[in-house]
């Protein structure tokens, strides 16, 4: 059985859909039966209350994977509503844990040594790191075989992607030469402005094929989803927003050769 592939969603800029992204395409996979673990490793936990964890109640996260050697994937690992979707919650704990992989030994690689245990029981796994370019995005894209990074469609959106995209090589070069942008995806589309269409003919003209043909649209149901601790797909599946989640995640399938 072929191990799971590893999938970090990142960008360094904030509000630009990444934990919408984890939650809904991780959800539109295990909805087509595939097996999947997201992994919150944003110190904000987005992912993880809008998967519907009570993250007051939650004793092991992601904070003591990594800083922890004696605590394992099973020990952390959480059940969503969803069939097949599986979550590694956090809490807010983890944002010192950029401060205490400093002096750890192999810090960049601490992520990736504790999921190696994972990598038989699922197919996917979806990281999702916080939009800051420190030592926690670093140990998700050193985890990971692939980046995904979510752009949304307003001004300034290839600002910092560049950045990005360095690191990305930097990590590459140095540490995990596995490591390949897998794919860009456009979010917060809003049909009705020239300024989205021309953000995604910009975008589209940069990243050529490694950009999605599907185009998450600006809706207010998929930002009231979270709230509700439920996916889009269970919220209101037929929305626009669960519709091209959908969508996104039967192209994800079809790019990893899975029909």
């Amino acid at each position: 059985m072929p191990k799971a592939t590893v999938v970090a969603i990142a960008n360094q800029k904030g509000g630009v859909g990444k934990s919408t992204t984890a939650i809904n395409l991780g959800a539109g996979l295990a909805l087509q039966g595939e097996r999947i673990l997201i992994v919150d490793l944003d110190p904000q936990g987005n992912t993880s209350s809008g998967l519907g964890i009570d993250r007051s109640t939650i004793e092991l996260s992601t904070y003591e994977l990594l800083v922890d050697e004696d605590v394992a994937v099973a020990d952390v690992v959480e059940p969503t509503s969803v069939l097949n979707l599986h979550i590694i919650p956090t809490t807010i704990e983890l944002a010192g844990a950029e401060i205490e992989l400093v002096s750890l030994f192999s810090r960049e690689q601490r992520l990736k040594k504790a999921l190696s245990d994972a990598l038989d029981d699922y197919d996917f796994l979806l990281i999702d790191c916080p939009p800051s370019l420190g030592l926690l995005t670093i140990n998700g894209l050193t985890a990971a075989n692939e980046v995904l990074i979510p752009i949304q469609c307003e001004y300034y959106a290839l600002e910092g992607v560049s950045q990005l995209t360095r690191n990305i090589a930097l990590v590459k070069q140095n540490i995990n030469p596995e490591l390949e942008v897998e794919g860009v995806v456009l979010t917060m589309f809003d049909g009705r402005t020239t300024l989205s269409a021309d953000v995604a003919a910009q975008v589209r003209e940069h990243f050529v094929e490694k950009a999605y043909k599907t185009v998450i649209p600006r809706t207010v149901r998929l930002s009231e989803a979270p709230s509700y601790g439920e996916p889009i797909e269970a919220y209101d599946p037929m929305s626009r927003g669960a519709i091209a989640y959908r969508e996104l995640s039967r192209e994800f399938r079809r790019r990893h050769g899975r029909t």
